[in-house]
């Protein structure tokens, strides 16, 4: 159905998809971004070292 409808149209198709994927994914950083921020971990801290691997 889909190859029927020709390129240019898919083209929209593709361009509407992607566009919804950069969506979604600003969305999820942004929720992202208010929890770190409601948890006190973000800003980092100047001066703050990255934990170490393995270290709880």
């Amino acid at each position: 159905m889909l190859l029927r409808l020709g390129s240019p149209l898919l083209d929209i198709l593709d361009r509407l998809a992607a566009a919804e994927f950069r969506s979604r994914q600003g969305q999820i950083e942004k929720l992202l971004h208010e929890a770190l921020i409601r948890r006190g971990a973000w800003p980092p801290k100047a001066g703050e070292t990255e934990p170490k691997e393995g270290s709880s």
